[in-house]
């Protein structure tokens, strides 16, 4: 029995840890308890040394030092004020009025205020549940089809997971150890085209199924001509300025993310008091939520860590990478068995929960086969993305439910999102089939296959051997200074 704990304690441990997660116990607590478990086993097997345990202060406290996770409750908080300060309630009145003369405008006017949404707020809850509030009795009021105003809301409601400035990529960032800003630089474009991908769903009904996407009547249509120019600048200015106060200097380099989050949500307070919707009461609840929030991340990261640690100290890493680096088809045949893996996977576990068990085993056999770390998170976002639109578990399925009338029944809410789900599978197949989709935007050249060898070209003597002193010399300038 000892023997065979030896030879399999990483594939026994990951299991435990996937049984765990199915019974529903909490994600934090399954990771510290199962790291702390088979370490504590490891260490009675002669597998791990009681030296290796003594690490995890010292990993707590560079989690709790980490800059980049300060963004977290940043752009928390700045979501949650402009969820309660009504500005996706202007944007929705207001762009559903500028649409509402066409079939699918009110459809049309949610997914672009989504999208807006997302690159202001960040948070998928807020936006989800912050437009079934208010354009989902609208739809139903003017007879959209139940199924069809469920999918627009909740899958426009998820581009906050991969347009900036999303949480899922700040920490995905801080997983794959790259730059926040080179993630938010190759989503932006995906985003896009996602979007544009919805709006295109949309097109098709309005075309094949007109009666399912009603135009506004007239007498809906109260706004006209300059009254209604003016209402739309009104509406967008604010929010446009927002965008570019957090993105904008990020882009730029004029601000880090953490110093972008920090002026979004000061800039959110600021529209919160135009607005008159600043109070106290107001506040509180916004820093409730976000100390919830950013306290549940944290918790995650923390119990990730001694999962971590305890997995590679038995040699996780390795059979992971044994088992992902013998799969057939190379580079492809990688990309398609964890992308299938994660849609999977993403049926039972949320986003969250993906990014800190499996990318972190994923990450590093992609390295190693070439695959440049930024388009490979980009490429897990979108994928990911799935988790918050699946049938039955889809978190946004479960925040639009709490939030829809009675007379939505569950069944409506699945059906509306299983085409949205498509989309975003067709989107992760564009991602590997055309690569320039992320890379595009980023400042650097980015490899996505297998990476060039490396040469070393030492001098030569006049004997045509290599003179050692020389080769000794220039390998001393090419090490990195210590100053």
């Amino acid at each position: 029995m000892a023997e065979f704990l030896i030879a399999n304690m990483a594939p026994i441990m990951f299991s435990a840890l996937m049984l765990f997660l199915l019974i529903g116990y909490p994600v934090a607590f399954s990771l510290a308890a199962v790291g702390m478990v088979f370490g504590l086993i490891g260490i009675e097997l002669g597998l791990l040394t009681p030296n290796l345990l003594q690490a995890l202060p010292d990993r707590v406290f560079g989690i709790m030092k980490n800059e980049i996770l300060l963004a977290i409750p940043f752009f928390t908080f700045m979501g949650l004020v402009l969820e309660r300060s009504g500005m996706a309630e202007d944007l929705l009145d207001t762009i559903g009025q500028l649409f509402g003369s066409i079939r699918g405008g009110l459809a049309f006017a949610v997914i672009f205020v989504g999208a807006l949404l997302a690159a202001t707020t960040g948070v998928v809850a807020a936006s989800v549940i912050a437009m079934g509030l208010i354009s989902l009795p609208i739809m139903l009021r003017y007879d959209y089809d139940k199924s069809l105003a469920c999918g627009v809301i909740a899958a426009s409601g998820t581009l906050a997971q991969i347009i900036p400035p999303s949480l899922v990529l700040i920490v995905m960032a801080d997983v794959l150890g790259r730059s926040v800003g080179d993630m938010y630089k190759g989503a932006v474009l995906p985003g896009l085209i996602l979007g544009a991908m919805y709006v295109g769903w949309v097109l098709l009904n309005t075309l094949f199924r007109p009666h399912l996407t009603p135009a506004l009547p007239p007498e809906a249509r109260t706004l006209r001509g300059w009254g209604l120019f003016k209402r739309v600048i009104v509406a967008m200015v604010p929010p446009l300025l927002l965008i570019f106060l957090v993105l904008g200097t990020i882009f730029i380099g004029w601000a880090t993310p953490t110093e972008g989050g920090a002026m979004g949500a000061v800039g959110a307070l600021l529209l919160a008091f135009s607005k008159g919707k600043l109070n106290r009461k107001m506040v509180t609840e916004s820093l409730h939520s976000t100390a919830k929030i950013a306290s549940f991340v944290i918790f995650i990261l923390i119990g990730s860590s001694v999962f971590s640690l305890v997995f590679r100290g038995v040699d996780g890493d390795l059979w992971v990478e044994h088992l992902l680096l013998d799969l057939p088809g190379g580079t492809m045949g990688f990309l398609i068995f964890v992308n299938i893996l994660v849609f999977l996977l993403a049926f039972f576990l949320d986003f969250f929960e993906i990014s800190f068990i499996i990318l972190p085993l994923l990450a590093p056999v992609a390295e190693k086969l070439g695959i440049d770390l930024v388009w490979f998170g980009i490429l897990m976002g979108v994928n990911m993305q799935t988790s918050f639109m699946h049938p039955p578990f889809g978190f946004a399925l479960f925040y639009l439910r709490s939030v829809a009338p009675p007379t939505i029944r569950t069944t409506d809410i699945y059906w509306g999102a299983a085409p949205f789900v498509v989309i975003q599978v067709i989107m992760v197949a564009l991602i590997i089939a055309f690569p320039s989709l992320v890379t595009l935007g980023l400042d650097r050249p980015t490899h996505t296959g297998q990476p060039a060898p490396i040469q070393l070209l030492m001098p030569q003597d006049n004997r045509g051997g290599a003179n050692r002193d020389d080769a000794a010399d220039l390998f001393r300038q090419l090490q990195p200074s210590e100053q």
